[in-house]
């Protein structure tokens, strides 16, 4: 018998959406199964599931088609360039994705431990960073800099901040005009990599976007080895970002506060 989802405490409509939408697990294959709950949130329904005898992940959310393909290409594009990223397993038409569901291998590993783990991962980051030069950037998403003139995008909406976080956030984004961009992971925190002897895994892509890479290079004792100046600026348009796209909760508030005036 299934395992109860937290989709039970859902309403009524939302609860419907999201059953509809594991009803497309049966596209991965006949003796395609949800088996445990990873993890739930507003946003993503993740569960390991069996298809075709191998345990995978499957993902269920509300993002668009196209955001969906960006995603998917990334993913497969890194894994052919010898990263090591949750690969897309395709339905048994072919397809990376349907209805909001997507399956993915699943990896194995913890997360850094030591300074020289978040060595390794700063390394990987910095893979990740060259292979992307001229990535187009996500359906409906803004970088850090575009936020400078644009109000809205994807999570963030300017307009819900107070008006003097907005500027404090705009002035720490500042600091980053004129450098060039490149696909970010978006949220390199512990639970989102998976190391082993042998390769660093990123997973949890959700949050990956095009922007100035050293976002992405905030690592616990500096592991990235970036001079002070650029990891200052790093650290405060990081925290900048992390409190525009989940304001208004209590993280969000903290991270602001992080966040020095001009």
């Amino acid at each position: 018998m299934e395992s109860p989802s937290w989709t039970d405490l859902l309403p009524p409509v939302r609860r419907r959406v999201w059953r509809v939408g594991w009803d497309a697990l049966g596209l991965w294959g006949d003796d395609a199964v949800r088996v445990e709950r990873l993890s739930g949130g507003v946003a993503n329904d993740v569960w390991r599931v069996r298809v075709g005898g191998r345990v995978a992940v499957g993902r269920l959310g509300g993002r668009s088609d196209a955001d969906l393909a960006w995603e998917t290409e990334l993913l497969r594009y890194l894994d052919r360039e010898g990263l090591t990223v949750p690969v897309p397993i395709p339905t048994v038409d072919g397809r990376l994705f349907a209805d909001g569901l997507v399956v993915m291998t699943h990896l194995d590993g913890g997360p850094p431990e030591t300074p020289a783990d978040w060595r390794r991962v700063a390394g990987t980051l910095r893979e990740l960073h060259r292979l992307t030069r001229g990535w187009p950037q996500r359906p409906g998403w803004r970088s850090s800099t575009d936020l400078l003139h644009a109000e809205t995008g994807t999570k963030i909406d300017l307009g819900a901040m107070p008006p003097e976080g907005v500027v404090r956030c705009r002035a720490a984004w500042a600091r980053l005009v004129g450098r060039e961009t490149r696909v970010v992971h978006g949220d390199p925190n512990p639970g989102n990599i998976r190391m082993t002897a042998d390769h660093v895994g990123l997973i949890d892509w959700d949050e990956s976007h095009v922007d100035v890479p050293d976002l992405d290079l905030v690592l616990p004792d500096n592991a990235a080895d970036l001079d002070a100046a650029a990891y200052d600026v790093a650290a405060q348009a990081s925290a900048a970002w992390e409190a525009a796209v989940c304001w208004d909760d209590d993280y969000s508030v903290k991270r602001l506060a992080e966040v020095r005036p001009a």
